[in-house]
């Protein structure tokens, strides 16, 4: 049995098992107006997630602002004619782009028009296109490489646990290809296998204890905080990670639940709503599916994983041909996309609702919320006087954001559209309400689906003939989050601020950003793509990439503080269990006697020194550096003194560590009923 094999796949196992859970959050449910949550027991060394400085949440309250927002940005309609910016790359412009056919205007759902239209093709002309073929020739996503060649070599799907001995050279040749097998017998059975533990070189020494090493020099440098803990990871992360974890283990209090809310849906239990309830007696419809909506966080007892449900109420299924398109959606898995999982129809809020099924991800807040929620963060838009030439204040003390920012969510919202459109579907939810972001910029787009099913006519023999136009629309709804992020303002995105919106722009931000959004927001002559920005992003997608990569470097090195931390946890577990027991097999005296008194006479020394004065002496790096010798049992001497000064005992940690080994061995067998 080849025991690196073993190793390999348990690890495999669990980084799938812990990386690729789906979670996908909406809402903080520490707002006080979530009356409904029960109250977590907090203390000094868990931060608590309920405090006045935590954001709205909430991804699609029903009765914000964000009820009108998409007809604002649906309504949109300029007849003013704009050039549309040439991307300057020959082979990014299509020969020979097909036109539209013409249909039938009742057959097509609304969706936000170009703001600068095109006399040369009309709004109201569909695509003759099968679907998946190219929408610009040359430049389609069907035509940029998205996936590996066949002929290239299978990648590996589990990885593979590097060994230390692999960065060792061999003296000689002949050494290279060596491997010692070992054998051991358990129980009358003899294991072979394959040792792979690094032997000694010439001229090369191991730590004869587990020890910490010094930060990386490429992560050093990038600290913006001199001083960071140095054996755990950043108070930043670690909050980070604690309010994701309170969020998804949040439950409704069931003595305020006034019946809203079912104790079951289907499959999914342990409901918990991530935005206010809509009154019962609501009958007026949201602007955004025109169907009133509500969200929950729920349990599937069949994985045991957390899910977000997004229920449209009121809304009867009488064909199951839509499934064709939702299965669709099911096989696109993104990092910048919510995945939908499932779509279902339930009798349990007393009515007939659709619920569609996503992936939960803890802490996340809309896009809206976090940039456009704040009254004040629109006044340099709304009450600058324009036209005036005084010198403008630079952009960061003008409430603007910074370009970098802007262009981070572009390359992200462009590469989910990239990989819908791809798959031969289309957003159709673009909008700030339905964006995503988990912490500082990592986006998502949310709810996707929904308007497929919602819209789904029965009476259209190709359910995708739609798309291309509904692509087109995605375009025209991602120039519009665009222009609306660079203005800071859902005012700028409205009919009559766009000639001031696109003068903000040109004051503020490059001309690659003005250029972007005029062309997304002009109707052009051919159809296009999204691959038809790519010349405009330019070299900021490798900017991006580089920051993506430091972010995951910063990560990685807090990820190594904790390695060793995890095993001196369960050291002073086990520790923990022999000190001061009461009692073991009837012998009062037995934790201080023999070993056993060993191991408290070590406790005291790691825990309970004084200095000269009297005064306690807390030094954690006294402690690390004593459990990991401890641990690896070195033959260093250490003196050991009784609380009554009149023993002292000079011992080495290899002696402690057979003590120690010995006596938990004994506890485990009474436990286990061996003995």
């Amino acid at each position: 049995m080849d025991a690196a094999t073993l190793s390999d796949a348990s690890l495999t196992n669990s980084y799938f098992s812990s990386s690729f859970i789906g979670v996908n959050g909406f809402g903080s449910p520490a707002e006080p107006k979530y009356s409904m949550m029960q109250r977590m027991t907090t203390s000094s060394s868990s931060p608590s997630l309920l405090n006045e400085g935590v954001k709205n949440f909430s991804h699609n309250p029903v009765n914000s602002p964000t009820s009108s927002l998409f007809s604002d940005f649906g309504g949109l309609s300029m007849s003013h004619r704009r050039k549309a910016p040439n991307p300057a790359a020959s082979e990014f412009i299509p020969k020979g782009a097909p036109r539209m056919a013409t249909m039938a205007p009742s057959a097509v759902q609304a969706f936000p028009s170009p703001l600068f239209p095109h006399p040369g093709l009309s709004s109201s002309t569909a695509a003759v296109l099968a679907p998946g073929m190219s929408l610009s020739a040359g430049s389609s996503p069907l035509h940029s490489p998205k996936i590996t060649p066949h002929t290239s070599p299978a990648p590996r799907r589990r990885s593979h646990t590097p060994n230390p001995a692999n960065y060792m050279v061999p003296t000689t040749a002949s050494e290279q290809n060596t491997q010692v097998i070992q054998k051991e017998t358990v129980g009358g059975t003899t294991y072979f296998y394959t040792d792979n533990t690094p032997a000694p070189m010439a001229g090369m020494v191991f730590p004869t204890y587990h020890i910490y090493p010094s930060t990386a020099p490429h992560v050093a440098y990038m600290q913006p905080k001199a001083n960071a803990p140095s054996f755990f990871m950043a108070d930043e992360l670690r909050q980070e990670l604690i309010n994701r974890h309170l969020i998804t283990m949040a439950q409704i209090d069931h003595s305020e639940n006034t019946g809203n809310v079912p104790s079951e849906v289907d499959s999914y239990h342990s409901l918990f709503p991530l935005e206010p309830l809509p009154p019962p007696n609501r009958m007026q419809k949201t602007g955004n599916f025109s169907y009133i909506t509500s969200c929950y966080k729920a349990v599937n007892s069949k994985d045991d994983l957390p899910y977000c449900l997004r229920r449209i109420q009121g809304f009867r299924l009488v064909n199951t041909k839509c499934m064709m398109l939702v299965d669709m959606w099911k096989k696109i898995q993104h990092s910048n996309s919510v995945t939908l999982r499932e779509v279902f129809t339930t009798k349990a809020f007393g009515d007939h609702s659709l619920v569609f099924s996503y992936d939960f991800h803890a802490g996340a807040e809309t896009m809206y919320s976090r940039h456009f929620n704040d009254p004040a963060a629109d006044s340099y838009f709304t009450k600058r006087k324009w036209g005036d030439t005084n010198p403008r204040p630079p952009r960061q003390h003008a409430g603007l954001l910074p370009e970098s920012l802007i262009w981070a969510y572009i390359v992200q919202l462009s590469s989910a559209l990239r990989t819908i459109h791809t798959a031969g579907l289309a957003c159709r939810v673009m909008d700030p309400s339905k964006i995503l972001i988990t912490g500082k910029t990592r986006l998502r787009v949310n709810c996707v689906g929904v308007f497929d099913v919602l819209t789904f006519d029965n009476s259209q023999t190709n359910h995708l003939a739609l798309m291309p136009q509904y692509q087109q629309a995605d375009l025209v709804s991602l120039g519009k989050v665009v222009l609306a992020l660079a203005c800071n303002s859902l005012a700028g995105i409205q009919r009559e601020n766009l000639q001031k919106a696109m003068e903000l722009v040109s004051l503020n931000y490059s001309s690659d950003l003005k250029n972007l959004i005029l062309y997304l927001l002009t109707d052009q002559s051919r159809l296009r793509s999204v691959n038809d920005i790519m010349p405009m992003i330019g070299a900021r997608f490798y900017t991006q990439l580089d920051a993506s990569q430091m972010r995951n470097d910063v990560i990685e090195e807090d990820l190594a503080k904790e390695v060793q931390n995890g095993r001196l946890f369960r050291l002073l577990a086990k520790l923990g269990t022999i000190n001061e027991r009461p009692e073991f097999q009837k012998d009062p005296a037995w934790s201080e006697t023999g070993d056993r008194y060993l191991l408290k006479l070590f406790r005291d020394h790691l825990f309970h020194q004084v200095t000269e004065a009297g005064t306690p002496w807390i030094d954690l790096s006294h402690i690390v550096s004593c459990l990991n010798k401890l641990d690896a049992g070195v033959p260093e001497k250490i003196s050991l003194v009784s609380r009554d000064e009149k023993s002292v005992l000079v011992v080495t940690y290899s002696d402690l560590k057979r003590c120690f080994d010995n006596t938990f061995q004994e506890l485990q067998s009474v436990a286990s009923g061996s003995l």
